[in-house]
């Protein structure tokens, strides 16, 4: 089992910046991937950023050039570094971690409005 713990949410005016975090503890396996999805109102959850196992990353286009996501394997953790935020940018943002089997986060509500 691997738990995940997500941080950083919060309420930023159009413009800002937000730094999630999202710690991974249990049975880590040597090899995994983590992403972050995000589900606004009303809306499919959807992919925001993704790193793989080798460090190849991945972005939704609606995010590219403001959000870099990187990971710390030593702790293990990722972080999405969140530039630039727009309105639309709103959602509940979730931590994915996947080796064999997938893992999912609470979730970390973002609020971007002035």
């Amino acid at each position: 089992q691997v738990q995940l713990v997500e941080s950083g949410g919060g309420l930023v005016q159009p413009g800002g910046s937000l730094r999630l975090s999202c710690a991974a503890s249990g049975t880590i396996f040597s090899t995994y991937a983590m992403g972050w999805y995000r589900q606004a109102a009303g809306k499919q959850r959807e992919l925001v950023a993704f790193v793989s196992e080798d460090g190849t990353t991945d972005y939704a286009d609606s995010v590219k050039g403001r959000f870099t996501i990187s990971r710390d394997n030593a702790k293990p953790t990722v972080y999405l570094q969140m530039n630039r935020l727009k309105p639309e940018d709103t959602a509940v943002y979730l931590c994915l971690y996947s080796d064999h089997k997938e893992y999912w986060g609470q979730g970390t509500q973002v609020t971007v409005s002035s």
